[in-house]
C-alpha cells in the first residue's frame, strides 16, 4: 500500500524542503563488494546470481526505514513494502522492466523472481509494481566489467537505483563494483552507507 504523508511528520522534513526542487538530487555512491559467498551459494542451489544479489538488496533496504518514504512529483509517498526491479531480455531480443515484490523468505522470492522474469521475457510487457510498493532499480550488465556508473537524473523517477557490470575474480575471491544511486529527500549519506555496509553482511551471511 502507498499513501501520502507529510513531510513536516517526517525526519525527512528539512531535506524535503532542501532537495525535493534541487537541479540535481540525486547522490551516487560507489563501493566495491566480495561477492564470493554469492558466487558459491548460486553454484551450490543451482540459484541465478543476480536473484541473490536482487534478493540481498531488498533485504539490506528493509532495514533502513527511509527506504519506505519516496518523493513522487511533489509528494512525498510512504510505502508498506519494498519491490526489486530487474532488466529482462525478452524473447525479440529487446529488454523489459521487472519487479518482484521483496520476501524475507529466499525460497519464496526466488520462486516470484523466475515466474516475473519469465512471464515478462515471453509476453515482452513489463511488471511494474510501484503503485504499491518502494521499487528500487537494479541493472546488471554483465557483458562487461565496469568500474562504475552514473544513473540519470529524469525528474520523473526518483527511485534508488543500483548498476553493476561483471564480477571480477581476484587469487580466490569474487569481487563486484556497484554504483547506488539516491534521492537526497528521500535518504542522507548515513542512510545510504548503512544500507551498502548491511548489503555486504547479507551477502556474507545469505546460506
Amino acid at each position: 500500500m502507498a499513501r501520502e504523508i507529510q513531510p513536516q511528520d517526517t525526519t525527512r522534513a528539512a531535506a524535503y524542503k532542501l532537495w525535493l526542487k534541487a537541479p540535481n538530487p540525486m547522490v551516487t555512491f560507489f563501493k566495491t563488494l566480495d561477492v564470493t559467498n554469492l558466487i558459491r551459494l548460486s553454484r551450490r542451489k543451482n540459484m541465478k546470481f543476480n536473484m541473490l544479489m536482487d534478493y540481498c538488496i531488498g533485504k539490506s533496504a528493509s532495514g533502513v526505514k527511509e527506504f519506505y518514504i519516496l518523493p513522487v512529483g511533489d509528494k512525498l509517498i510512504q510505502y508498506d513494502t519494498i519491490a526489486v526491479n530487474t532488466i529482462v531480455r525478452n524473447r525479440n531480443g529487446e529488454v523489459n522492466s521487472c519487479d518482484i515484490l521483496y520476501s524475507e523468505d529466499l525460497e519464496l522470492y526466488n520462486e516470484r523472481y523466475l515466474k516475473n522474469t519469465s512471464h515478462v521475457a515471453e509476453n515482452c510487457e513489463d511488471i511494474d509494481l510501484s503503485n504499491d510498493s518502494m521499487v528500487i532499480g537494479t541493472s546488471a550488465i554483465i557483458d562487461t566489467e565496469i568500474d562504475g556508473a552514473v544513473g540519470m537524473n529524469s525528474g520523473i523517477f526518483n527511485n534508488p537505483f543500483i548498476i553493476w557490470g561483471r564480477y571480477k575474480k581476484r587469487w580466490f575471491r569474487y569481487y563486484l563494483t556497484v554504483s547506488f544511486q539516491f534521492h537526497h529527500t528521500q535518504m542522507d549519506g548515513a542512510h545510504a552507507g548503512k544500507f551498502l555496509a548491511n548489503l555486504q553482511k547479507e551477502i556474507n551471511s545469505l546460506r
